[in-house]
C-alpha cells in the first residue's frame, strides 16, 4: 500500500484547504485517481494541492465545487480560495468573478483607470507597483492580484465569448499610467478591443458632467440564465447583488450612459488621437 503523507490542517491555509480536499474526497470512497476523473484534472495535480505543495487555481476550486457539490454554499472551496488569495480585496469579490467567469454578458463602467479586463499586463503591473509603493500592498499580494487578473481575462476565451460592453470615462484615458510606452500599448489594446465582433467601446467624455449616473466602478453580469448581478466597488468596500430591486435601476442608468457617450467609431478616433497626441 502506497505511503499517504499525514497532513497538518493547522500548519497553514495551504494545508487546510488540502486537508479538506483530501477529507471531501475519502468521505466519498474515491481514489485520486477517481476525483481527477471527475475534475478534469490528473492524479499528480490532485496530490499536489491535498498534501499542500501546490495553491490550487481559480479552475480546480470550481471544479473541486461541482464533483462535491459545493457550489454557491458555505463549504465552497472557491470561496475559500478567494480569502486564502485575496483576504486584501473587498467582501464579495471572489463571488463576484465567480460570476463573471459564467457571464454571457459583462457591462462595465470605470473612471480613473482602465478596467481589468480591458488592461495590458504591462499597464496592470505599473498600477500594482504603485499600490505597493504606497505601503498599501505587499508585492506578494500584488503578483496575486496580477494573476488572478491574468486569469479572469483567460476565462472570457471561450468557444462563445461573452459580450463585453465597455463605457469608460475619459479620465480613464486621461491618466498616465506607466509612462508613454505603457499607454501607447494600452490604447492599442483598447482600439483592438472595439475590433472585435464581440465587443463595445464607448467613451464617456467630461462634457457628460453631473449627467453621468456612475461615479465609481460598476459592472452588471448577465448569467446564462439571464439574470443579472451587479458589483459596484467604491475606495473602501464593494457590494455583489442579484436582487432585482438594485440591480434593475443599475441597468437603467448604464443604458442611459450608453445613450450619452461617444459611439464607439467616435470613441476609437478619440483614443488614436490621444495615440498620436493630438488630443
Amino acid at each position: 500500500m502506497a505511503n499517504v503523507k499525514e497532513l497538518d490542517p493547522s500548519a497553514s491555509q495551504l494545508a487546510a484547504f488540502g486537508a479538506r480536499i483530501r477529507g471531501s474526497r475519502t468521505a466519498r470512497g474515491w481514489k485520486q485517481r477517481d476525483l481527477a476523473s471527475q475534475m478534469g484534472f490528473s492524479p499528480t495535480q490532485i496530490s499536489h494541492v491535498e498534501t499542500g505543495r501546490k495553491m490550487a487555481s481559480w479552475r480546480f476550486a470550481r471544479s473541486a465545487d461541482a464533483a462535491f457539490g459545493f457550489e454557491g454554499t458555505d463549504e465552497s472551496f472557491e470561496r475559500e480560495l478567494g480569502k486564502m488569495k485575496h483576504g486584501v480585496l473587498f467582501e464579495g469579490f471572489p463571488q463576484y468573478v465567480a460570476y463573471e467567469a459564467r457571464a454571457i454578458e459583462i457591462r462595465i463602467f470605470n473612471a480613473g483607470l482602465i478596467p481589468g479586463l480591458l488592461q495590458t499586463p504591462a499597464y496592470v503591473a505599473a498600477v500594482e507597483a504603485g499600490v505597493v509603493k504606497r505601503g498599501a500592498s505587499t508585492p506578494d499580494q500584488a503578483e496575486e492580484r496580477i494573476n488572478l487578473l491574468a486569469e479572469r481575462q483567460a476565462a472570457l476565451v471561450r468557444p462563445t465569448p461573452p459580450t463585453v460592453i465597455a463605457v469608460l470615462d475619459e479620465s480613464c484615458l486621461r491618466r498616465p499610467v506607466g509612462g508613454p510606452e505603457v499607454m501607447d500599448r494600452q490604447f492599442a489594446h483598447l482600439i483592438a478591443f472595439a475590433e472585435q465582433p464581440n465587443t463595445i467601446l464607448q467613451v464617456a467624455p467630461y462634457a457628460l458632467g453631473e449627467h453621468c449616473p456612475f461615479n465609481r466602478m460598476t459592472i452588471l453580469l448577465t448569467l446564462p440564465d439571464h439574470s443579472v448581478v451587479s458589483y459596484v466597488e467604491s475606495q473602501i468596500q464593494g457590494h455583489l447583488s442579484r436582487e432585482i430591486a438594485s440591480v434593475r435601476p443599475l441597468m437603467r442608468a448604464y443604458h442611459q450612459l450608453q445613450g450619452a457617450s461617444l459611439s464607439q467609431a467616435d470613441s476609437v478616433d478619440m483614443i488614436e488621437q490621444m495615440r498620436k497626441g493630438t488630443q
